[in-house]
């Protein structure tokens, strides 16, 4: 029997609660700001009154049923009435290993007694929206973060004290080392900054390179007018084409444009294409199977010759795939498709996650 999904909560700050929300930044901003790493994981607010205990999601959704292994040890080491904000995490093999993170997202409580016992969660904090009885929302970022060290300064693992410092150095060299731990840039928080749920007032600083790939297919946008997104390859070292992303998010005139842009390269409806990609079926389906969030998705597809390259620029690599949709740049009619291979990306050498939470 599941327990309630909303327990009674009596605190200064009750749920449910938008999270304070970050824009892109490409340059690290300068001047009285708080630098924290950026987690790659889920979003989650804590509240936690007496017995009482909830695991709040960015969509305001609980989490409790799918981190069991979490709550003893939020229970015992939070204070007795406190909202905290933070992320949880699935560190393995000294990275961040979001799929690993998405995957405990399961109906079946089995299953997620099981991968509560081989993935285990980490709860890592970064803010605190109020403690006993005072609403904090509205007391400077600085201020709240001191309260934070103070409150949570001692917690043990799973629970974490997110890094943070005020000195843009210190946070230049996080967005260098980090990144290999699996973390993706650095938050800005104005140290005089409120509390501002729902509200894109913190900065985030991202990773972005760019990779020459091969365009192995494309999808109609949702609306039947234009190409909706790329479908992007590179060749592994066994010289396989392997499906890494889409690059996506066309203005309404790109979209257009790319149907002429592709029509040469889509194959005639006599024509026998040999395609990597293509099931016994045909292209009915993700060359990577069905959407893990979405099964019902369209994720029909058309397949293009395997000799077009474009330029795309990506913030990070998960295992062989994107972690996040690429954007598209410009054709690379110069490039041999054969070049596009794993081996151009920039992948730096991993930083252990000890020594990241070992930062105070």
């Amino acid at each position: 029997m599941l327990r309630p999904e909303e327990p009674t909560l009596r605190l200064p700050v009750t749920p449910p609660v938008e999270p304070m929300l970050a824009k892109l930044a490409r340059e690290l901003p300068i001047g009285d700001y708080v630098y924290e790493p950026k987690w790659d994981g889920f979003r989650c607010l804590v509240f936690h009154d007496g017995d009482e205990l909830l695991l709040q999601s960015r969509n305001r959704k609980p989490l409790n049923r799918y981190f069991p292994e979490l709550e003893p040890p939020l229970r015992e080491q939070l204070p007795e009435r406190v909202v905290v904000d933070g992320e949880l995490v699935v560190p393995r093999g000294g990275l961040l290993d979001f799929d690993a993170l998405a995957e405990r997202i399961h109906p079946a409580e089995s299953r997620v007694a099981m991968l509560a016992e081989a993935t285990p969660a980490r709860f890592v904090a970064f803010d605190l929206l109020a403690l006993d009885d005072r609403d904090l929302r509205s007391t400077p970022c600085q201020q709240r973060r001191e309260l934070l060290e103070r409150t949570l300064g001692d917690v043990r693992p799973p629970l974490h004290l997110s890094p943070a410092t005020s000195d843009p150095e210190v946070a230049r060299d996080w967005f260098a080392r980090f990144e290999g731990a699996g973390l993706d840039g650095v938050i800005a928080k104005r140290a005089q900054g409120v509390y501002a749920p729902g509200q894109r007032t913190l900065l985030k600083v991202k990773h972005e390179r760019t990779a020459d790939v091969v365009v192995g297919g494309f999808r109609w946008h949702k609306d039947g007018e234009g190409v909706g997104s790329l479908l992007l390859g590179l060749y592994d070292e066994h010289g396989h084409l392997r499906h890494i992303g889409v690059a996506s998010s066309f203005s309404a005139r790109r979209r257009l444009e790319l149907v002429d842009e592709l029509a040469d390269h889509r194959p005639r409806p006599d024509e026998d294409l040999e395609h990597p990609w293509l099931a016994e079926e045909g292209a009915t389906a993700s060359p990577r199977g069905p959407s893990r969030w979405n099964v019902g998705k369209d994720l029909r597809w058309e397949p293009l010759r395997p000799g077009l390259v474009a330029e795309v620029a990506y913030e990070q690599l998960q295992g062989d795939r994107l972690r996040h949709g690429a954007r598209f740049r410009r054709w690379r009619p110069d490039r041999d498709p054969g070049s596009c291979r794993y081996d151009q990306l920039d992948e730096p050498p991993p930083a252990e996650l000890v020594d990241l939470f070992a930062v105070r």
